[in-house]
C-alpha cells in the first residue's frame, strides 16, 4: 500500500494498513504473545498520538529503553508498590516496542541503529529485573548501597546466564553473516531441531514454559506474584525463593537453548 509517509495524521485504518502488516505480526519469535493478544490493539493508538510530535522512531526507542530500566530499579522499593510499577513499566515498555516499529514502516525510516537500540534496551531491561529482584530479596536500600548479600549475587548471577541466552540468539546472526549467508526467515521451521529426541524434548517444554520466566513482562509479573506472598508472609520469603528458582530455571534454559541453536537448521 502506497501512503503519504510525511502525513501526521492518518486515520487508524490507514496507519494499520501500513504499520501493522500481516507478514510481521505473524513472526514466529520476534513477536510477544500480548502483542496479537492486546499490545497491538492499544499501540497503533499511541503510535497515532506520537506521529505529530515528529519524534524519531529512534527517541520512541530511546523511551522504550528508559521504561524498561526505571521499571526494573523499581522492584526493590515500596513492598507491593514497588513490583506493580515493574509491571506497569513492562507494559508500557513492550507498547513502546511495538510503537517504535510502527512508526518507522509509516514513516518509511529504517536503520541499523534502531535495531541496535532495541536489542539494546532488551538486554538492559530482562537483565535488570533479576537483579532488582536479588537486591529486594536482600533488603537493599539507597541508605546502605554497599550492603549487598547472596541473593543479590544470585540476581547478578541469573542475569549474566539471561545475557548469555540472548547473546545464542543474536550470535546465530553474527555466524551467518560472517559466513555470508543469507538471514533466516522468522518460522518455526528453522528453529525445529533435526534430532527427534531434542525435538520432541522442545515440544514438551513448550507446553510448560519456564523459559519465559525471563521475558520482561512475565518476570516482572513473577516479581508481583512473590510480592504478593512477601505481603502476606510479612517477610521477604516470596521474592528470595523467586531468587533461588531462577537460578536452575535459567541455566537450563540458555543451555537447552544452545543445544537447539546447534541442532536446527539456523547454522547451516
Amino acid at each position: 500500500m502506497t501512503h503519504d509517509p510525511s502525513n501526521d495524521r492518518p486515520s487508524i485504518d490507514e496507519l494499520k494498513a501500513v504499520a501493522q502488516p500481516p507478514e510481521h505480526i505473524a513472526r514466529y519469535n520476534a513477536e510477544h504473545w500480548a502483542g496479537a493478544l492486546y499490545i497491538r490493539h492499544l499501540s497503533i493508538y499511541a503510535t497515532k498520538a506520537l506521529l505529530p510530535t515528529r519524534i524519531s522512531p529512534n527517541g520512541v526507542t530511546w523511551l522504550m529503553i528508559a521504561v524498561g530500566v526505571l521499571g526494573a530499579a523499581a522492584i526493590p522499593f515500596g513492598g507491593i508498590v514497588g513490583p506493580i510499577v515493574a509491571v506497569v513499566a513492562m507494559q508500557l515498555q513492550i507498547l513502546l516496542d511495538c510503537s517504535d516499529g510502527e512508526v518507522a514502516r509509516w514513516r518509511q525510516r529504517f536503520s541499523p541503529a534502531g535495531i541496535y537500540l532495541d536489542r539494546i534496551g532488551h538486554y538492559l531491561t530482562e537483565a535488570a529485573i533479576p537483579i532488582a529482584i536479588g537486591l529486594r530479596a536482600d533488603q537493599w536500600t539507597l541508605s546502605h548501597p554497599l550492603e549487598l548479600g547472596a541473593y543479590t549475587a544470585a540476581g547478578l548471577l541469573v542475569a549474566v546466564v539471561v545475557l548469555v541466552n540472548k547473546a545464542f540468539t543474536d550470535l546465530v546472526i553474527v555466524a551467518r553473516a560472517k559466513t555470508g549467508r543469507p538471514l533466516l526467515d522468522d518460522v518455526a521451521q528453522t528453529a525445529a531441531s533435526k534430532v527427534s529426541g531434542i525435538a520432541r524434548v522442545r515440544r514438551l517444554v513448550g507446553h510448560l514454559p519456564f523459559f519465559r520466566a525471563f521475558v520482561a513482562v512475565e518476570a516482572s509479573l513473577l516479581a508481583l506474584l512473590a510480592a504478593v506472598v512477601d505481603a502476606v508472609h510479612g517477610d521477604l520469603v516470596g521474592t528470595q525463593v523467586l531468587v533461588v528458582v531462577m537460578i536452575p530455571l535459567a541455566l537450563v534454559t540458555a543451555a537447552g537453548h544452545l543445544v537447539g541453536v546447534l541442532t536446527s537448521s539456523r547454522l547451516d
